[in-house]
């Protein structure tokens, strides 16, 4: 297929947007291929603005690795901010690539990363935009297969109705099996046309496919029954996981912005999934098991993206870096290596009880002590044993005290409000906290210029965690806690000052709760909003609390339901869940007898460390935990000056 440049019809509007380098392309590293020369074509999209997009670490992958492919090409595109899309439906200018300025229909497929449910209704905008009819059984032969991806694409039920695909895991692999499937359907003349692609994508196990599955419900309104509607089509769908991370030394070569984005960093993805077994975290539960990258694969990655990219920070990610078995030799011997150098190392992600603040010490040589930042996510011992976050108030203070007296001046603690179980009193405790680390800091430093940052978020039930059951707590009830909390820190003569909080209100919090535990009815709802007006719902000054409730009421009474029975009502043990019949390795039993576990304040320990617990991940995927310490070192050390 061939394709024209949009960019003539584009560039005329951009004098009348704010922020138009965002939408211009061209940056340092970003791949511009023949489009008509390649066999199958993908537009990959991160749904949301640029500057949050861009720097997406799963987007920046699969480009690349798709990109690398000769009869593969892949551009980039994103949400429009809503004063470019006005002019562009007036001057009937569809959604647009970032490389080519291509226009998205005329690709084979449309990947779309959801990292939140609150992007819903941006797939809906770039559906529209793009000309892309937006149920899917109303696509034309000539319009792209869109595919789903991403943590939140683990229940895609919501957008069943929107998306043709999902794929569920690690896209590295998937996203190669899918472009071979495509690729051969196209060669043998597409027998069974659009139908026939989705049938090969559903029977090959790479992807869940929504239509070939009848949902069905009880008198109730529960779910019944989520059932294949062909015996070839599997009844459960896993998930992708990628083993041996350091053959994918991936992004090797990532893009350089022009605009201005939420992160200016080369990041590495030092290892994958995690098992510490936090209870309300869906990543730690659907990107298990742990894999890491060993420490020369680290460094050769270090040095590659500093050298592509030209960047002076570079980020060590995972869901908890500093649990990584050689993270020691690897910050000391990145820290040799770069001395006296531009480049500053940070690990973004860190645990009290796994942080040492001799590696905090040997990250900030260069002198950058921007501060320190901690989740203990629950504000007392006793919640934090609900949630299995095994965290002391006595390490914390111990940790912060330390660092206070090697030269830090800040930290900042991450928390939840409305975990289960939780009370008034859980959440106060939050300000006791704040002031013991500040009275320890004080004392620590000599001085009382020690500040606490204290920033909360309403905790959202996940699917394919031990939460998945609960009642999440209602808006009212969050922010009258949040409330009383900052009351009292406020109030504290002696620390008040030095203390600031940090919130959001719960409204967000329960939309997404509806869309995270949704199902297919829930489609309804997305679609009104969108129609309303509503997207970029990440966005708080794009938010409308209201336009969803409506759209609740609305879509949901005729069927005898509304926004409180998929938030704020408890699930049964048996009931059938919109998730079940996709497969994230995890033993539903295993998961209800943590959530129980949790009820009785009993902790789970780490796998790696403490032995297999069953939660059915290894046996079910046929995969494993894959760690050192390999014993090996970034030598020889050529120490960059």
């Amino acid at each position: 297929m061939t394709a024209a440049s949009l960019y003539p019809r584009l560039e005329p509007l951009l004098t009348q947007v704010a922020k138009p380098v965002q939408y211009i392309g061209g940056e340092v590293n970003s791949v511009s291929k023949p489009f008509a020369e390649a066999e199958v074509s993908w537009a990959l999209m991160y749904p949301d603005a640029y500057e949050v997009g861009q720097p997406n670490q799963g987007l920046a992958i699969l480009y690349e690795i798709l990109n690398e492919t000769g009869w593969l090409v892949a551009e980039r595109t994103f949400s429009i901010w809503p004063d470019l899309a006005a002019l562009m439906r007036t001057a009937g200018v569809p959604q647009f690539t970032w490389e080519n300025h291509l226009p998205v229909r005329a690709f084979d497929l449309l990947g779309v990363s959801f990292s939140t449910e609150l992007g819903y209704t941006n797939l809906l905008e770039a559906l529209d935009l793009s000309g892309i009819a937006l149920h899917s059984a109303d696509r034309g032969e000539d319009e792209p297969i869109v595919i789903a991806g991403g943590h939140a694409a683990f229940n895609p039920e919501p957008i069943a109705d929107f998306i043709d695909a999902a794929v569920l895991g690690d896209g590295e692999q998937a996203a190669m099996a899918v472009s071979k499937i495509v690729r051969d359907w196209k060669a043998e003349h597409r027998p069974g046309g659009r139908q026939g692609l989705l049938l090969r994508l559903a029977t090959s196990g790479v992807a869940y496919v929504p239509s070939l599955y009848e949902v069905s419900y009880t008198e109730s309104g529960e779910l019944a029954a989520v059932a294949p509607l062909l015996a070839e089509v599997p009844s459960r769908v896993a998930k992708h996981t990628l083993m041996e991370l350091d053959n994918w030394p991936y992004p090797s070569k990532p893009i350089v912005p022009l605009a201005e984005t939420v992160h200016e960093r080369y990041s590495v993805e030092i290892f994958r999934g995690c098992t510490r077994g936090c209870r309300f975290c869906q990543a730690g539960m659907i990107t298990r098991p742990v894999r890491e990258r060993n420490i020369q694969t680290v460094g050769a990655m270090v040095a590659g993206g500093i050298a592509a990219t030209g960047l002076d920070e570079v980020g060590l990610l995972s869901l908890s870096s500093a649990d990584h078995s050689e993270i020691g030799p690897i910050t000391t011997e990145l820290a040799d290596r770069y001395a006296d150098s531009f480049v500053s190392l940070s690990l973004p992600s860190t645990r009290v009880d796994a942080f040492n603040i001799d590696l905090a010490d040997v990250l900030s040589r260069n002198g950058r002590r921007s501060g320190l930042t901690f989740a203990p996510e629950g504000g007392s011992e006793r919640l934090r044993k609900v949630i299995n976050k095994m965290v002391s108030e006595e390490d914390l203070i111990n940790t912060v005290a330390a660092a206070f007296s090697k030269g830090w001046r800040q930290v900042k603690l991450y928390f939840m409000c409305g975990l289960p179980t939780e009370t008034d009193e859980d959440v106060l405790a939050i300000a006791d906290m704040a002031a013991r680390v500040i009275e320890a800091g004080r004392r620590a430093a000599g001085t009382k210029d020690v500040r606490c940052t204290i920033s909360i978020g309403g905790f959202v039930p996940k699917a394919h965690t031990p939460f998945q059951w609960v009642a999440q707590l209602d808006p009212e009830t969050v922010d009258r806690r949040l409330r009383l909390l900052k009351e009292k820190v406020r109030e504290d003569r002696r620390y008040g000052r030095a203390i600031s909080v940090r919130y959001h209100d719960g409204k967000p919090g329960q939309i997404e709760g509806l869309l995270s535990r949704g199902d297919r009815r829930v489609g309804k709802v997305i679609e009104a909003v969108w129609r309303d007006g509503g997207k970029l719902d990440g966005w708080s000054e794009h938010f409308s609390y209201e336009r969803w409730t409506a759209a609740a009421e609305q879509e949901l009474a005729p069927l005898g339901l509304d926004l409180d029975w998929y938030t704020t009502r408890e699930r049964r043990h048996r009931e059938v869940l919109p998730w079940d019949h996709l497969d994230a390795g995890l033993d539903r039993e295993w998961l209800w007898q943590d959530y129980e576990d949790a009820l009785g304040e009993a902790s789970v320990e780490d796998c790696r460390w403490a032995g297999c617990y069953n939660c059915g991940v290894c046996p079910e995927l046929g995969t494993e935990i894959q760690i050192g310490p390999t014993g090996r070192s970034l030598l020889p050390l050529n120490v960059i000056r």
